[in-house]
């Protein structure tokens, strides 16, 4: 059986593929390759909130008299006022969980 598929596969391949020796004096040509040109990326506007936008958030006087878990809510909310997902806490997550023994 593996003969037989070989020896189709060997008759189906010189099909496909030219034949040993030269067939025409010029050598054939490749298909020119389109590339696009490279985008800019200053080209679209800047989407992201300014330094003084964040600065004012960080800074607010409200948030300095905070507790940390509040104060990361604050930050989130305020963020969110302007269409800015805020997932990074700045805080160690440590501080949050507490971890107890359990007895085994």
């Amino acid at each position: 059986m593996r003969d037989l598929i070989a020896r189709a596969l060997v008759s189906l391949l010189r099909l496909l593929l030219p034949a040993e020796g030269r067939h025409s004096a010029e050598p054939p040509t490749a298909p020119p390759v389109f590339t696009p040109a490279p985008v800019s990326p200053w080209s679209r506007p800047w989407t992201a909130p300014s330094a003084e936008e964040v600065r004012a958030i960080f800074n607010d006087a409200h948030t300095r008299g905070l507790p940390a878990p509040q104060r990361e809510r604050s930050y989130a909310a305020a963020f969110a006022r302007i269409g800015v997902d805020y997932d990074h806490p700045t805080m160690p997550l440590r501080s949050l969980v507490r971890r107890g023994r359990v007895a085994a």
